[in-house]
């Protein structure tokens, strides 16, 4: 038989309960457009003790973005084994999957966006704070991706392929999230494929990045994600000759 009696939460567990619910909302809608109420409405609490366990509205957004960048950068942990495409594969699948989950939450995170004061009056986030989170999400990221690479110290042309694939896939999300007019399965191959084609066009100027592909290029099978690439890229442009040659490559001499 039960009695009604409500558990009481610890200090932690009553802030963390908090997070998790401020981050629920903050993932459904702009930041600026939750209030403190709905948050302790929510959590089951009364508004003066949401201040209790957090100063204002701009500590517990700033909490909750920390959390969002924590589960966002562990969205690209994998396991360093099977072929690379397939790796990077799964990896923008869960990269995402947090995107549709938090579409207003991840588009606060890397604009920067808007929080609220003390008060409750919108105002601008503490740039450092925002910025230095982003960072953090970027730099795991960043050697999640030389792990799977098995790079230890990258050369400077890997390393613009690697922040440069980062930053892209930050902004694919974006700007899918204004409508989602493509589907989020076909962004996730692309990105795979922009790996593939960032990391050779910088291995055509480069010999280390030649090699580095060569060696990725060699344990994908042939139905693969770079496999596919390639097949995609020959359907697109017939056969030609040599620049400046008079015949095409598939008219031979008789």
């Amino acid at each position: 038989m039960t009695t009604g009696v409500r558990r009481r939460m610890g200090v932690e567990e009553r802030r963390q309960q908090l997070i998790g619910v401020a981050l629920d909302l903050f993932s459904r809608r702009s930041p600026d457009e939750v209030s403190i109420d709905e948050i302790a409405a929510a959590a089951g609490i009364s508004r003066p003790l949401v201040y209790h366990y957090f100063p204002g509205k701009l500590s517990l957004y700033e909490a909750a973005l920390k959390r969002a960048a924590e589960d966002l950068a562990g969205r690209f942990v994998e396991p360093q084994d099977g072929p690379l495409g397939a790796r990077l594969l799964r990896v923008m699948g869960r990269f995402f999957d947090f995107v549709d989950e938090h579409g207003p939450g991840f588009s606060a995170l890397m604009r920067g966006g808007p929080a609220v004061s003390a008060g409750g009056a919108c105002s601008m986030s503490s740039a450092s704070t925002t910025n230095a989170l982003i960072d953090s999400v970027r730099q795991a990221a960043y050697v999640q991706i030389l792990a799977h690479l098995g790079v230890v110290t990258p050369s400077p042309r890997l390393e613009l392929v690697v922040r440069s694939w980062i930053s892209l896939a930050e902004s694919t999300a974006l700007i899918w999230l204004d409508g989602r007019r493509i589907p989020r399965e076909e962004l996730q191959l692309q990105l795979v494929h922009d790996f593939a084609a960032l990391a050779a066009v910088s291995a055509a100027y480069d010999e280390e990045m030649a090699e580095l592909l060569r060696h990725l290029l060699a344990d994908e099978p042939a139905d693969g994600p770079f496999a596919e690439l390639v097949t995609r890229l020959v359907r697109l442009a017939p056969l030609q000759g040599p620049p400046g040659g008079s015949g095409h490559a598939g008219t031979a001499e008789r």
